[in-house]
């Protein structure tokens, strides 16, 4: 039997879909470790993104952290958690690397996509008599809405590709399968759990694409922005 068929038989296996080892199970591991890291790096980097954008200032410290963050490997701090008594071993290691791995992005993309907002819409709402949190809230945030969400779809494709070294510090989630064909040298079990990430973060990038499609307002949609900073 080839590589390919022994696959197939994996996936067509009714025991592969049942049980807290089988694929539901592990996706929404998988799906929870992601969420978290995802929730705690949205609270912490959108607020400050936006409000140094308003305010203009603080760029240099912006990029000093969100290249600082692409710069710490996500295995060593993984590993370092794991290592320090009051997380330890488990899927909350997991969640606070990637919770740092997602700031980055997010930071970097609300900062720039509000400071970025034409001047001439800031200045006439300002001459209306808006405060600076409503010209935040009502001009500078719709209008940089494509960027942001970039960020924040860039970020959560890549916390749901890295989750998967949740499983190297006894996490639960899609690279439990990884990491156990590797243990027992099964190929099959292995290439399974990279086919399962790799579908994830296909699906999640369709549904991030969309979500950011239909958050941002019809008169920008022509010109969104698909990438991150």
């Amino acid at each position: 039997m080839s590589a390919l068929q022994e696959l197939v038989a994996w996936f067509t296996d009714p025991a592969q879909w049942t049980g807290s080892s089988g694929i539901p199970a592990r996706l929404l591991q998988h799906a929870l470790i992601c969420a978290w890291a995802m929730a705690i790096a949205i609270a912490v980097a959108l607020p400050a993104g936006l409000w140094l954008g308003h305010r203009h200032r603080w760029g240099t410290l912006v990029t000093s952290v969100g290249n600082l963050g692409r710069a710490i490997p996500t295995f060593a701090l993984l590993i370092i958690l794991a290592s320090w008594e009051p997380v330890g071993v488990s899927d909350l290691a997991a969640v606070i690397a990637l919770a740092v791995f997602a700031i980055p992005p997010i930071l970097s993309n609300a900062y720039v996509g509000v400071r970025d907002v034409d001047t001439g819409a800031t200045d006439a709402a300002t001459g209306m008599g808006m405060t600076g949190r409503q010209v935040l809230w009502r001009v500078e945030l719709p209008l940089s809405v494509p960027v942001v969400a970039a960020g924040i779809r860039t970020s959560t494709v890549q916390v749901v590709a890295t989750a998967t070294l949740a499983a190297l510090v006894g996490g639960g989630g899609l690279g439990r399968f990884v990491v156990d064909g590797f243990g027992r040298q099964d190929p099959t079990l292995m290439f399974a759990g990279v086919v399962l990430v790799a579908i994830t973060c296909v699906v999640v990038e369709l549904v991030g694409s969309a979500v950011q499609r239909a958050l941002t307002p019809r008169a920008l949609r022509g010109g969104t922005v698909l990438g991150t900073f």
